[in-house]
């Protein structure tokens, strides 16, 4: 009676099985759709380095080597402060980073710009 019912379950295992593994493989496709037709508008010097991304993304995305690691944008923002060569600058750089500056730009227009204002009283 147990081997019977380990036949009768083992199809339907599989199944979904082979449905678990499918799903992040046809994510994946999607994405690489999505991704291989904006580069559709990226310009023709700059489309074949697009697609080649898009295939490297794909790929690594099977392979289950693309995470979402939400503190990576910060870490990177911070690590672009060290060009700074003075403490004072440095702490400027990241005060810009960490508090509510005035951001204008874009990454699509050449650039994100962040602002921010210091009083400083004469002596």
């Amino acid at each position: 009676m147990a081997l019977s019912r380990f036949t009768a379950l083992a199809p339907a295992a599989l199944l979904l099985c082979a449905a678990a593994q499918a799903a992040p493989d046809s994510n994946a496709r999607s994405r690489y759709s999505e991704e291989r037709a904006a580069c559709a508008s990226v310009p023709a010097e700059s489309r074949a380095a697009c697609v080649r991304e898009a295939g490297a993304a794909q790929q690594a995305a099977r392979a289950g080597q693309l995470t979402s690691d939400s503190g990576a944008y910060e870490r990177n923002a911070m690590a672009r402060c060290e060009v700074f060569k003075t403490p004072g600058d440095r702490s400027d750089c990241e005060a810009r980073i960490r508090s509510g500056s005035t951001v204008s730009g874009s990454v699509e227009g050449g650039g994100v710009l962040r602002e921010a204002e210091t009083l400083v009283t004469p002596r």
